[in-house]
This record gives C-alpha cells, structure tokens and sequence, in this order.
C-alpha cells in the first residue's frame, strides 16, 4: 500500500519534487499537495512578463490539471495549512480535517518583505510576489498611477518594468550604489542600469526610504535626503523571508529558514523542507535552480537511494526588465584570481570571466548570454580551463574549435 507523502505549497519546489519522484518513485507514495494560492502551479520568474503583456497568466502554469492526476496527485489549491501535529503525523487544514502523512515535505517558499516606515499601512502600498500581486499591479497600470518601486534587486527591477510596460510611470529607489549588488559587479550594474533607464524607467540609488506620505492613500516617498517624490502608489519589493511559521509552531527547528541537513530532513524525523523555505548549511537561497536541485536529492533519498545535498553554486541566467543577465559563482574574484573584462558598452555587452588555479570560477554576462550555460558547467565541473584561456571570451564554439585543433 503507498504511503501517504503531504507537500505543503504547490510552487515550482512542489512541482518539480512531483516530477523527480514519479521518476524514481512512482507508485510508492500516495502524494498530497497542499497550496494556498487559488490555482494551479506557475512559474513565478514569469511573473513580470504577465504584468508587461508578453504573456498571459494561463501561459506560465507549470502542468496541466491533467499531468497531476496522471501521477495519481491529490491536488488541494485555495488551502492554508494551519498546523503541523507532529505525533500524531497529521496536518491541520483550515476548514477541512486533518489529513494524515507518513512523509511530510514543506515548500512553503517565501513571503515579500514590507520595510518598517511611517506610512507602509496606507491604501496603494503593496508587494510584488505572486499572481495576485499582478492582476492588483495591472489595475494601477491601467489608471496610468505614478509608482514608486522600492528595491532594486531581482524583484524589484521586474515589477518597474512590467508596470511601465504597462502604460505606469514608474520611479525605482534602491538603497545600494548599484543594481543587483548580490549578482552583479560595479561595471555590470552600470551598464544594466543605462539598458534599464533606456526604456523609460527613473532609477535613483542610494535612495533610503524614510516616509510614505498620505492621509488615507499613498501621496509621495520620502527620501532620507529629504526628496520628495509624488506617488499614487508604493510597490515593496526589497527582498524576502522564508515562510517558517508553521514549521517553529510545530516545534521543527528554525533558524533564518527551516534547518535541514544533506538529506533535506529537518531535525523532526520524516519532515523535509526545500526551496525558499529552507536553510542549508546556513544558507537561504531563495533561487529556483537549488530548489530544482534539492528536490532531485529529495525525491532520490525518499525513494530509498543514497542521495545528499551539498548546496548550490549560485547562478542567475534571466531576463532583467528586458535585458538578459547571467551572473554565477565568484564573480568579484578573491585574492589569487584574474579576471578577463570585455565591455562593448555602446552595444549593450559585458563579460567578465574570473580564472583562479586555472579553472573558471565565476561570470558575470550583461546583454549576450549564449554562452552562459557552458559557462556554468565549466564552473561546475572545475575543468581545467588552460588550453581554452585565450578564446573562451569568445564563446564555446570557438574554444572548442580552438581546442580540437
């Protein structure tokens, strides 16, 4: 008889955990999936082309209804999770009976944060995370309301260009001196931040938010500076925190996120965690290639194999309000390193490889990125980069040609 195996949250985490064990496992468990967003599994990373009407909602589901029950799925969406009773082995959920598990898998990802400032609580303060969140920035758009962005990360840097792809004049504040400071150097961010100003988007860094004005509804942004900027709206989007509440109520160990250890087990026996939500070896990745990689350990080790998870080596490989980035591993370069810089700025291209005991450990692409996926299996596997040195800026076809010869 199948086990019963309940995943809390139907994300991509989710998604792809469901797929890895129909591979390894299919038939051994009896899965559940728990989600509390009002629809099917979606691509989240796709959310910003939802808001800039390069895509619709439907086009960013990760499966079909179909695909979920062919692997025999019992699939709960519109659902909260309230409680976890651990010696008991059930889940509480809102409304509903407890519903019981022999497994319990949480991927209960991440929640945006909202800064601590006078005014947050007005009317026309909101996030950017889920589906949600678009349709409510798609009606600012529609009413052409001026938006202040607040973040200029990942998140942030997509919710401005949706919303001015939209029809929204937007202005973006972040507190750092250059964009995307977690995955870009100085250069890099220079030259995003003229791609991104080029579409019509203002940018003001070092700008730290001090104030939202307003009586009942959002007026204008207050800088520390003391700048006043006119708003009808304030979007927070300044970073994320795992969503750990329901495991620290059941007494599962928490610290950032929710602990786990090689195997992806939390310190209560049979209850596992991936994705935003979990913390490995100190670290919240908040990505979603090591989610994608811990549910490939995960679905191994649940079907019995020797699997471990020893962490991720960051990357990020995506469209930036329309302009394509790839960053991964060590791309500031530490004591030892070398780097080799090409910057075309005029066409919108930097490149930057960092070589240290002669293997490639870190990248940095802005504007051309076909090459980024090679890049990252050479940082991956550690391969010896010698005889490819002098034509690897050039790309993987003219090194490998260059190699064979």
């Amino acid at each position: 008889m199948s086990e019963p195996l309940v995943i809390v949250g139907n994300g991509m985490a989710a998604a792809r955990l469901v797929d890895e064990l129909a591979k390894v496992a299919l038939g051994r468990y009896a899965i559940a999936v728990i989600g509390d967003e009002p629809r099917l599994a979606y691509n989240r990373v796709l959310l910003s082309s939802v808001l800039a009407a390069e895509t619709t909602s439907q086009d960013i589901e990760l499966r079909p209804a179909s695909w979920w029950r062919d692997r025999g799925v019992t699939l709960k969406y519109g659902c909260v999770a309230t409680e976890i009773d651990v010696g008991r082995r059930e889940l509480k959920i809102a409304g509903e009976e407890s519903m019981p598990f022999s497994k319990l898998v949480l991927t209960t990802g991440s929640s945006p944060l909202r800064l601590n400032v006078p005014g947050a609580d007005l009317a026309g303060v909101h996030t950017f995370r889920d589906s949600r969140d678009v349709d409510l920035l798609l009606a600012l758009a529609a009413q052409k309301k001026r938006v202040v962005v607040v973040g200029g990360g990942l998140l942030g840097l997509e919710a401005a260009y949706g919303l001015t792809k939209a029809g929204a004049p937007v202005t973006l504040l972040h507190l750092m001196d250059r964009l995307m400071e977690r995955q870009l150097d100085a250069p890099a961010a220079e030259l995003l931040k003229s791609l991104v100003e080029r579409k019509g988007i203002e940018i003001l860094l070092n700008a730290n938010t001090a104030r939202i004005h307003g009586v009942t509804r959002v007026e204008g942004v207050e800088l520390a500076d003391g700048r006043l900027l006119d708003a009808d709206a304030v979007i927070f989007a300044a970073g994320i925190r795992p969503n750990i509440a329901l495991a620290k109520e059941a007494g599962i160990a928490v610290n950032r996120g929710i602990l786990v250890d090689d195997h992806l087990q939390t310190g209560t026996t049979d209850v596992f965690a991936i994705g935003e939500c979990a913390e490995h070896r100190g670290i919240c990745y908040g990505l979603v290639e090591p989610a994608y990689e811990q549910a490939r350990v995960l679905a191994k080790h649940l079907a019995g194999r020797q699997a471990s998870y020893a962490g991720s080596i960051v990357a990020t490989n995506l469209k930036v309000s329309g302009v394509s980035v790839f960053s991964a591993g060590d791309f500031r370069g530490g004591a030892g390193s070398e780097s080799i810089v090409l910057s075309d700025i005029n066409h919108g291209t930097y490149k930057k490889l960092v070589i240290a005991d002669g293997r490639l450990t870190g990248a940095v692409l802005i504007g051309d990125v076909t090459d980024a996926l090679w890049y990252l299996e050479l940082i991956r596997t550690r391969q010896p980069t010698a005889r490819i040195r002098a034509d690897m800026m050039f790309g993987r076809s003219l090194a490998m040609r260059q190699e064979a010869a």
